[in-house]
């Protein structure tokens, strides 16, 4: 067993919450309340797949006039594992000066396949000052203490909180529950999960149960299960960010009591998911349409566009329209 151990009884773990909060409270560095949506920014690109720096500007001020809690880059959805070392650092830095003046918090990714470099982006980032830092698993491993001993080394670089991502490392190696809590325990800082794996919403229930050791609970996947989260106490979500504004309403009217509002927007946000599913490249496209990007572009695939599918987006966005705090920026 790994040195995040067994799980405590439910009388141990009453028993150590007074001391665990405490530790929290050294451990922080001035940290905020982290809840709400926080989407993870998208990569623009130019027609030749170089990264368009004016456009990831401008796409943090998009995020800011949705309304968003926080802004996350990069991650699997900014295809993080496509660009460079030096492309990663310059992303960095740009949207930690665009964003100083923001409401938003700025949670800034610092994954990499090997701990050493992991360390690398961790570095980088803290001279940036964000507010936190997510990382997803290393994808070279071989077991669970090797997840461990790279988020545990992750936690000494900073004393800013640190978002463990559970999907995209290594196949084959489950990031448990008992993990997580484990190095929550440990390390302050690490009480902060994206929970992806699995039965996602069981494994959020669990990891409820050992609060305040685990001290966020956000989502993936798009958000898909947003308002089933929000009912059963869950912190917040991060998907993507073409129609960021829809999801902002939707924690708006739920945090107010309007759940039939929330439930009436959802069912848009859910509208425009299927269309990105059906149609690789919508997100993409709707992003250039909002006035964010000027190409249609990925480095992760080939997006060609024919004139069926840009109809099919089309019509979805003309029933979302009425819900969107704007349309272009």
């Amino acid at each position: 067993m790994g040195a995040a151990g067994k799980f405590l009884s439910r009388r141990g773990w009453l028993g150590v919450v007074g001391a665990a909060l405490l530790r929290g409270q050294a451990g922080s560095a001035g940290q905020r309340v982290f809840r709400g949506i926080f989407p993870i920014m998208s990569t623009p690109y130019t027609e030749s797949y170089e990264i368009d720096w004016e456009a990831l500007e401008k796409e943090v001020a998009f995020l800011e006039r949705c309304g968003v809690h926080g802004m996350v880059w990069p991650q699997l959805a900014s295809e993080y594992h496509k660009l460079s070392r030096e492309e990663r650092l310059r992303g960095m830095e740009i949207i930690a000066r665009v964003a100083r003046n923001c409401r938003a918090a700025l949670v800034l990714g610092v994954q990499d396949a090997t701990v050493e470099g992991a360390v690398g982006y961790a570095r980088h980032a803290e001279k940036l000052g964000p507010d936190a830092m997510i990382a997803i698993p290393p994808t070279v491993a071989r077991s669970t203490e090797d997840f461990e001993r790279y988020y545990e080394t992750l936690a000494r670089v900073t004393e800013r909180p640190i978002f463990i991502q559970t999907t995209g490392g290594a196949r084959g190696v489950e990031p448990t529950v008992e993990l997580l809590v484990g190095l929550a325990r440990k390390h302050p800082n690490l009480g902060y999960v994206k929970e992806e794996y699995g039965s996602v919403i069981e494994r959020m229930k669990q990891l409820a149960q050992y609060r305040p050791w685990i001290r966020a609970i956000f989502s993936g996947r798009g958000g898909r299960a947003l308002l089933y989260e929000l009912r059963l106490g869950m912190d917040g979500t991060m998907p993507g960010a073409a129609y960021a504004d829809l999801y902002v309403r939707v924690w708006e009217a739920y945090q107010a009591g309007r759940h039939g509002e929330a439930r009436e927007v959802f069912g848009k946000v859910l509208l425009m998911l299927n269309c990105e599913e059906q149609i690789p490249g919508a997100r993409e496209y709707l992003l250039r349409k909002r006035g964010v990007t000027k190409a249609v572009a990925s480095r992760l695939r080939s997006i060609h566009l024919d004139a069926a599918a840009i109809e099919e987006i089309e019509s979805c966005w003309e029933i979302v329209r009425p819900y969107l705090r704007f349309e272009r920026i």
